[in-house]
């Protein structure tokens, strides 16, 4: 099993074209295992972790790039690591062909774009304080993508940007809208009244698109980083972001999205909505709902987009755990005529927001100990290395072939479309979920996939074909999460129909 291992000296690379690079070095005939990493301190400890450190790769400095590859022989080795220096010298060479000169520093950006007011960082976690406090300091709001961010640095910079009047989005902060215009991860949405606060990522995605279905859109859509509302950054960037989304002429209703936030956390947000003369509808998924607030409290992301758009309207939203229930008991009833299904569920989430909701709803229906995983393919633990899922479907679509030749009777699965994303993601899932399916059949079980694709007409991948993609390899396909999950319930225990569906009429 040779482990082989080359350093670049000084050549620097972004993290996302080594990811792309490691991933496509990945599928070339005998690896096992490919990494390409800058030789900081963090990424060796990576190395160690899916066992590509050598001796060699220990001693790579910060501006080393490290080439490691795990194949079968050592031709196949030579191989990939060739292959993986091509692809890397033809970017370079695509990048030095173009008239376009790149400023390299904070200061040559701006003397290009004088009036910009956004700067986005995306470095390692532990030189982003210093990038991004640059900026903060010269007055620019920041859309802070870096993971690995020290508490202690986010603390910092959320304080400096408060007091100079900006935003600090993140860290690890995937999607924003600004003025209607989506960064990083984003879905193509209209221009409307509808702000948004939330950790920046599937969650806002969702809530999003779903607004765009229903006729509206959005002004402002602002990351916080998804450990803003704990006890340590004390909510200081979501009570910032409240404040100016309720001083926006262009935003009429505001939408929170969050996890439950710390205790001490909580009464000053509830302050902070109070103050507010708009609407605010109030997503806190797994949170108790104070027995007083200023805010509509909904549990679901669908509901918060419904909500807010009925309340725009002058409506009173109505709740509802399915849009359209005589559909759905159809489905149930063709899907039952096909034979008993294995009481299991197991979702396999690209997105994380999206799996800690129907992690919930699923515990709520099934129980604690329903027979149901729930895995968010995003977490660190599954991206080692390695593009997220959004980006590159490896990783699920390996999983989900497993998934043929195990105990799940229902297999339940997201699709998260728009800006950023895998050019078209629902073909190697389709793909993959035909394969499960035969290979549970052959061994007398049946497999049911049921998804949900959050996306919107305007996205690139195109919405509608996405969706009829999925359906041709036998995917029940929902427009939102929660009815995906609830549906996933179902099958498993009829007896929810009962209370599910009624409430729906």
């Amino acid at each position: 099993m040779p482990i082989r291992t080359e350093i670049l000296p000084s050549f620097y690379q972004d993290s996302v074209v080594l990811m792309r690079t490691a991933s496509q070095v990945r599928t070339r005939p005998g690896v096992r295992e490919a990494a390409a990493f800058m030789g900081t301190p963090s990424n060796h400890d990576l190395l160690e972790q899916i066992g590509l450190a050598t001796p060699e790769s220990k001693a790579a400095q910060p501006n080393d790039l490290i080439l490691a590859v795990d194949a079968e022989n050592e031709a196949a080795a030579a191989a990939a690591l060739a292959a993986a220096k091509d692809l890397l010298a033809q970017r370079r060479r695509a990048t030095e062909s173009t008239a376009e000169v790149r400023p390299r520093t904070l200061e040559s950006a701006l003397r290009r774009l004088p009036n910009a007011n956004l700067a986005a960082v995306s470095v390692p976690g532990g030189y982003a304080k210093f990038e991004a406090m640059k900026a903060i300091r010269r007055g620019l709001h920041v859309f802070l993508f870096s993971d690995n961010v020290p508490l202690q640095d986010e603390i910092d910079l959320k304080a400096e940007a408060i007091t100079r009047g900006v935003l600090c989005m993140g860290p690890d902060c995937g999607t924003a809208y600004l003025n209607g215009i989506g960064v990083g991860f984003a879905n193509v949405a209209p221009r409307g009244r509808v702000g948004c606060v939330a950790a920046a990522g599937t969650g806002l995605q969702a809530v999003v698109s779903r607004v765009a279905s229903l006729g509206e859109g959005i002004s402002h859509g602002i990351g916080v980083g998804g450990r803003d509302v704990s006890e340590e950054v004390g909510g200081m960037m979501t009570v910032f972001a409240l404040e100016a989304l309720a001083d926006d002429q262009s935003t009429e209703a505001i939408v929170i999205i969050s996890k439950p936030p710390h205790t001490t956390v909580l009464p000053r947000l509830e302050a902070a909505v109070a103050k507010i003369r708009k609407p605010v509808v109030a997503c806190v998924l797994g949170a108790k709902v104070p027995a007083e607030s200023a805010a509509m409290w909904v549990d679901t992301l669908d509901a918060a987009a419904d909500a807010v758009v009925a309340v725009l309207a002058k409506r009173n939203p109505v709740r509802r755990t399915f849009s359209h229930p005589s559909e759905i008991r159809a489905r149930l009833g063709r899907l039952r005529a096909g034979g008993p299904i294995a009481p299991a569920v197991l979702g396999l989430y690209t997105g994380g927001t999206l799996a800690h909701e129907a992690h919930l709803l699923l515990d709520s229906l099934l129980g604690h100990d329903g027979g149901h995983q729930i895995l968010d393919l995003g977490d660190d633990r599954y991206t080692v290395g390695r593009p997220h899922p959004m980006i590159d479907p490896q990783t699920r679509t390996d999983m989900v072939l497993k998934a043929g030749a195990e105990r799940a009777g229902v297999l339940l699965v997201d699709l998260v479309l728009g800006q950023g994303s895998h050019p078209d993601p629902a073909a190697p899932l389709a793909a993959a979920i035909r394969q499960a399916s035969e290979t549970a059949a052959t061994s007398g079980r049946r497999l049911v996939a049921v998804g949900a694709v959050v996306g919107t007409a305007g996205d690139p991948q195109g919405l509608a074909g996405q969706v009829a993609r999925l359906e041709e390899a036998g995917v029940e396909v929902f427009a939102s999460n929660a009815e995906a999950a609830r549906f996933a319930a179902l099958l498993v225990k009829p007896e929810l129909a009962k209370t599910l569906l009624e409430v729906s009429r």
